[in-house]
């Protein structure tokens, strides 16, 4: 999550420290003897001190930034550190008062000067925690609108990458010429079709699909490319069993495919080969790198969908190797457990 710094009004810092300095001068005002210049000294002394404890404690909050569950809590520890380094400041600040008033007894007067320096720093200190508490609540509810409008997007891009409009229309072209030519692979070719977009119609609601689910949908899908390109296109599994029951998004597997269709040359005289398989903890799918002459800038629409589900349903990131001969994209594997 980007976080940007926590910040409080140097006026009020500045305001409630001069408040506090004079706040505290208010019982020798009313005594019978009142002295300006003590008067004056001890409303500074306490004023410092206030300015001292609002930055120290601005800056350890600062420098303790909010990264997971256990440093949301109230931190003892913190706070513990603050009031002993508070004792020590207005020690050091009640020394500077009996240089200047050496005819003060400094036994009362440090004490004195101790207990309100502590009630202070307990204070600001819990005013501010609450201040950066409420701050941080702020900066997660705008993560939370962020990651829901790029999940939102991600959905709706990936709706457009299900119904394509040229691939259906590449798909009516090819059984249309098939039906023309009496091809007996045409009936296959249109329960293909149809089972094709069932799947989108059952499994675009769904956050992850069992691999297997995912091979069902690109065998219809690669049917019908096969269908198109005939063996200018080979799609080579070798996925084991045991994957077949770990988790990806749905709809993953074939725009992974349909992004290699769209930026590479697949002929009969230089055909197209795609490998999916398994390596360490990744699914891999991988292509040599064919690259069409006039091909139009992308978008990167299919690459960035599939990064943001990603991202957004279990925070892993997929891998992009592009050495201008093959192409991969690896992506993280997904077991049961992990998604519960």
């Amino acid at each position: 999550m980007k976080n940007t710094n926590f910040k409080i009004s140097p006026g009020i810092i500045w305001v409630s420290s001069i408040f506090l300095g004079l706040l505290s001068s208010v019982p020798q005002i009313a005594e019978r003897h009142f002295n300006p210049a003590e008067a004056a000294v001890n409303s500074a002394i306490t004023g410092l001190f206030a300015l001292f404890v609002w930055y120290y404690n601005i800056y350890t909050l600062r420098g303790n930034p909010v990264t997971n569950r256990s440093n949301r809590s109230f931190s003892y520890y913190r706070l513990m550190s603050s009031l002993l380094i508070g004792i020590g400041v207005m020690l050091a600040l009640a020394s500077i008062q009996q240089l200047i008033l050496s005819h003060i007894n400094f036994g009362p007067v440090m004490l004195m000067v101790e207990v309100r320096g502590i009630l202070i720093n307990l204070v600001f200190y819990m005013f501010i925690h609450l201040m950066y508490q409420n701050y941080k609540n702020q900066q997660v509810s705008i993560e939370l609108e962020r990651t829901k409008s790029d999940n939102l997007e991600a959905q709706y891009e990936l709706l457009k990458q299900q119904i394509n409009p040229h691939f259906l229309f590449n798909s009516l072209n090819t059984l249309k010429a098939m039906v023309e030519t009496n091809d007996k692979n045409s009936v296959d070719f249109i329960l293909k079709l149809s089972n094709f977009y069932r799947f989108t119609l059952e499994s675009r609601k769904l956050d992850l699909i069992h691999l297997s689910e995912e091979l069902e949908i690109v065998e219809a899908y690669n049917f019908l490319l096969k269908a198109r390109f005939e063996d200018g296109f080979t799609f080579t599994n070798t996925i084991s069993e045991k994957c077949l029951g770990t988790l990806i998004p749905p709809f993953t597997l074939q725009l992974l495919i349909e992004n290699c269709i769209k930026h590479n040359v697949v002929s009969l005289e230089r055909p197209l080969h795609i490998k999916f398989y398994e390596e360490n903890d990744s699914l891999v799918m991988e292509n040599q790198v064919q690259p069409k002459r006039n091909e139009e800038s992308s978008l990167g629409v299919g690459l960035k969908n599939i990064s943001l589900r990603y991202s957004h349903l279990l925070d892993k990131k997929i891998e992009i190797i592009n050495d201008n001969k093959i192409f991969k994209i690896k992506l993280p594997v997904i077991h049961e457990h992990y998604h519960h």
